[in-house]
């Protein structure tokens, strides 16, 4: 059982109603561990950001309550402002000055001892990779550059949880991956908890310790990225099958044949351990519950039906399969997520 003390954010029935009937926010319940990386995700209108501005003290909730390390962020949210850094998705720098010039403006805003002001820069701008340009004009800068340097002004307090609202939303893999290299770093070396939103789901898959799945303002689903892809409890097998029609001694049996076909899925979905099976053109696609156990009975079933193999890929979940089931999405085509 987590104490208190673990817990960087405590949700309890957490709900927002806009103009008296919308509902942002519907009774959440959610608790993120101290000193992680916390992935939310959800489809577009799902309270994603709605919750998060809720964290930071800029929303009021309708009813419920919000704790940042036992601060409640609606009765004590002077003290929560003093302990979290936000990032929002807007552009939230100057770009006519330079990054330090940039940094020092938030340096007053967050009340750093004037003492303390010129260290602290430089430290938030070293955290970020930005000290070799800091002096220059951000309207010189990349779009992965403005984006830890706005990451650098939520660090220079070192808060205690850092919120970012699609951190890396618009950027090449390059630059995506260079932000996540940074905030790693400053995550080791101060402890801080990252609390953030993506419609990356590869992302979220490779940087976060913990996921929660959000839709129509509820959580539906929570756990790392492994145990919620462990949660479909079903794999994809893809056979290629080999056209018997280009074979001289069958040149009648053809996997165009659509009786040779739906007879092949008959007998494959009358297997115990088959939960769907579809045939497009020469492409079978299975889906079971254990790949190692079924796929013996699936050979067989070809094997007397003289259908050879040309090969063979097990296809196991991704985040993203289980972002569609739990947000209730429309799942993929399996020939199109499983096309080489």
């Amino acid at each position: 059982m987590e104490s208190a003390l673990e817990l960087a954010i405590e949700i309890k029935q957490l709900t927002k109603v806009y103009d008296g009937k919308v509902n942002a926010l519907d009774g959440v319940d959610l608790t993120v561990k101290a000193a992680g990386i916390f992935a939310l995700l959800g489809p577009n209108g799902s309270g994603k950001t709605t919750l998060m501005r809720v964290l930071t003290t800029q929303f009021r909730p309708t009813a419920g309550v919000a704790r940042a390390f036992g601060y409640d962020v609606v009765k004590d949210d002077a003290k929560v402002r003093k302990i979290i850094g936000y990032v929002p998705q807007e552009m939230s720098v100057w770009t006519d000055i330079t990054g330090f010039e940039n940094l020092l403006i938030y340096a007053k805003i967050y009340g750093v001892p004037s003492s303390r002001r010129t260290k602290s820069i430089w430290e938030a701008l070293q955290s970020m990779g930005m000290d070799d340009v800091a002096n220059g004009p951000v309207k010189k800068y990349s779009g992965g550059m403005i984006r830890r340097l706005e990451i650098a002004c939520a660090l220079l307090i070192k808060p205690r949880i850092l919120f970012l609202d699609e951190p890396t939303l618009g950027l090449d893999p390059s630059a995506r991956k260079a932000v996540w290299q940074n905030l790693e770093t400053f995550k080791r070396e101060f402890g801080t908890t990252v609390f953030f939103n993506t419609h990356y789901m590869d992302e979220a898959d490779q940087y976060s310790d913990e996921v929660a799945i959000i839709n129509q303002g509820r959580i539906v689903k929570s756990g790392t990225a492994s145990e919620l892809k462990c949660s479909l409890r079903s794999e994809i097998i893809t056979f290629a099958l080999a056209d018997r029609g280009n074979d001289s001694r069958n040149p009648s049996k053809s996997m165009a044949d659509p009786g040779l076909k739906l007879k092949l899925l008959e007998k494959i979905k009358a297997l115990d351990l088959i939960d769907d099976a579809s045939l497009q053109a020469s492409n079978l696609d299975v889906v079971v519950e254990d790949g190692d156990v079924a796929l013996p009975a699936i050979i067989e079933v070809l094997r007397c039906e003289g259908i050879r193999l040309e090969r063979i890929r097990v296809t196991k979940p991704t985040l993203d399969d289980v972002f569609l089931k739990y947000a209730g999405m429309r799942h993929p085509k399996k020939q199109e997520r499983n096309a080489a």
